[in-house]
């Protein structure tokens, strides 16, 4: 028997939460409930892992629950199904959960972009692909077959390091922040760091642009991280000039530039937690993640401030609600299977083998 979804539209998160419980007492061991920073805490209680992309998608290579139920969004999920084993199913409880910086780069334009640096140098024996794990599977797949590789906030330099080793360029897509960011302070300078615009023939950029850069940097960003800016840190410190400031890599250069440290949403947190007491911290990452350090640190003194005076969450992690998690876990109990991510076989096994570059670095 199946549930359908409308059945849950209307139930009250309070409802959905008593059903989540019972449901997953149901299914104890043979579930597990991975939640990313970003997920609102009325989903993001109920995990049973919580973390960033690398650490979920570790967790999921390695889980031993026959269903892996992944409150993220669409990409995660992929990940999760590419390194898990062929007998476990990956589940992501609204298939609407996207992301907007992983629908900037697909697979047509980013081989129409390769094709277009091969008229100019001969990219597949001087450039490395590099996509960050914010995309869709065919991508990494796309890295996979030309001996690329796969990046995460929290690696990317020890990622850039093993490219160079290999070839003399990088193509980094979809997040040209990131790159940025992580190449600048590798000491590549800002000149040999183009941006490869996917509208405009040859991406936008000369030959000698293309064959002078050391990074190719896909025109994408993260419309959350885009929403901070280097005015913000100057008025808060004008008010508050001991504040130190900490801001993850996908925000922009400047603010990157005036930030104290720079790092993944696991990477904050660490930093935060293990700050001293009666610190004051201006945070550049998504809402939710900073309300809950917010109110963990409290009690040690410290004062944890969102830098964007509006809001600026994750519209697409938002879309994982308590209606569709009780929802994928009552038909799971009833032993029908919702919402299953699967990767094609071929995009599959491509995709392994970039993701398992990365992987073999650490």
């Amino acid at each position: 028997m199946a549930f359908a979804i409308q059945d849950y539209s209307l139930l009250s998160d309070e409802e959905c939460d008593q059903r989540i419980q019972v449901a997953k007492e149901k299914l104890a061991e043979r579930c597990v409930i991975l939640g990313h920073h970003y997920q609102r805490n009325e989903v993001f209680k109920h995990a049973d892992v919580s973390g960033d992309s690398l650490k979920l998608s570790s967790y999921a290579a390695n889980s031993e629950a026959e269903y892996i139920v992944f409150c993220g969004v669409h990409f995660m999920a992929e990940v999760s199904d590419i390194l898990s084993r062929p007998e476990q199913i990956t589940i992501l409880p609204d298939l609407a959960a996207g992301c907007s910086m992983a629908d900037m780069a697909n697979r047509v334009n980013v081989e129409r972009s390769w094709n277009e640096l091969n008229s100019v140098i001969n990219a597949d024996e001087q450039v490395t692909p590099v996509t960050y794990i914010n995309s869709a599977a065919d991508l990494k797949a796309f890295c996979g077959r030309h001996d690329g590789i796969v990046c995460t906030s929290s690696n990317a330099k020890q990622v850039l390091d093993w490219c160079f080793e290999k070839r003399e360029k990088i193509l980094f897509f979809p997040d040209e922040h990131l790159g940025r960011n992580t190449g600048y302070r590798m000491g590549i300078p800002l000149e040999e760091m183009v941006v490869w615009d996917f509208n405009q023939p040859m991406g936008g950029l000369t030959k000698e642009q293309i064959q002078n850069a050391k990074m190719i940097l896909w025109k994408g960003f993260c419309s959350v991280h885009q929403m901070f800016q280097s005015k913000q840190i100057d008025d808060f410190k004008k008010k508050h000039p001991e504040t130190i400031i900490i801001a993850h890599p996908e925000a922009n250069f400047e603010v990157c530039e005036q930030a104290d440290y720079v790092g993944s949403t696991e990477m904050i947190l660490k930093t935060v937690r293990e700050a001293k007491p009666n610190t004051r911290w201006l945070v550049a990452t998504e809402l939710n993640l900073v309300n809950r350090l917010k109110e963990e640190v409290k009690g040690q003194g410290k004062q944890v401030h969102f830098m964007s005076p509006t809001v600026a969450m994750c519209s697409t992690m938002f879309r994982t609600d308590p209606q569709h998690l009780a929802w994928v876990l009552e038909n799971l109990v009833e032993g029908t299977v919702v919402n299953q991510i699967q990767v094609n076989e071929d995009d599959k096994q491509m995709a392994k083998k970039s993701l398992e570059n990365m992987l073999s670095l650490f």
